[in-house]
């Protein structure tokens, strides 16, 4: 399955800004659509996932993994199986933030925007492409470690799982931040019913003012 980038949503990058307002100036507009093209043509994703059968303790099948907290139980609730999934814009992403932060800090603010809804779009694009495979079965939103009680000590059992590193390029810090650093781990739950769906993005999250992640240019991943 083809990791896909299609689209930059406007709203989700004036929301990664922080632009509350309204009007404008035409010469912003014109950096921020210039931004987005160049993360359009620039990134080049990749993805990687896997699925699972759900054990009646909460572990996944054929591993040692289950997810600690109360969120992700009750996530998976009315689920028989769950995905662990990886993406990532790419090095090429990256070193085009890198560069940017040393040529021009205007750009290097609205490109980080950019991109943070360029990886939302691309973890869209394949959980759109993963319920066509499930069919008929539904999927849950997908919850990321870090989110709500899930530990983000956990990402590493999603490295070792899914073989991020080697498979799609993405390493994993002592620290646990990822680079490149506009990738994302989360897990999808697969149920024989449909699911109710959570607001999806950072604005809506109740963490958006304190969060770790988007203090360092990363992002959870959390729908």
């Amino acid at each position: 399955m083809e990791a896909r980038l299609t689209v930059i949503n406007r709203k989700e990058t004036l929301q990664y800004l922080g632009y509350l307002g309204s009007g404008i100036p035409a010469e912003v507009e014109e950096d921020i659509s210039r931004c987005e093209q160049l993360i359009l043509t620039t990134a080049r994703p990749h993805a990687v996932w896997r699925y699972f059968e759900l054990l009646p303790d909460g572990s996944f099948s054929g591993t040692a993994f289950r997810p600690q907290g109360k969120d992700v139980p009750a996530l998976l609730k009315d689920c028989s199986g769950a995905i662990l999934m990886a993406a990532t814009l790419g090095s090429e992403a990256e070193l085009l933030l890198r560069r940017s932060q040393i040529r021009n800090m205007g750009d290097a603010v609205i490109l980080d925007a950019a991109a943070s809804a360029a990886i939302e779009n691309v973890c869209d694009n394949l959980c759109e492409d993963l319920a066509d495979q499930f069919e008929p079965k539904y999927l849950t939103d997908r919850f990321s470690p870090g989110y709500g009680d899930f530990p983000f000590s956990q990402q590493r059992d999603f490295f070792e799982i899914l073989d991020i590193t080697r498979r799609i390029g993405v390493s994993l810090s002592e620290s646990g931040l990822m680079l490149p650093q506009k990738s994302v781990t989360a897990l999808i739950g697969v149920a024989d019913r449909p699911q109710p769906h959570r607001h999806r993005g950072c604005a809506s999250c109740t963490l958006f003012e304190t969060c770790r992640f988007r203090k360092e240019g990363a992002h959870c991943g959390a729908n």
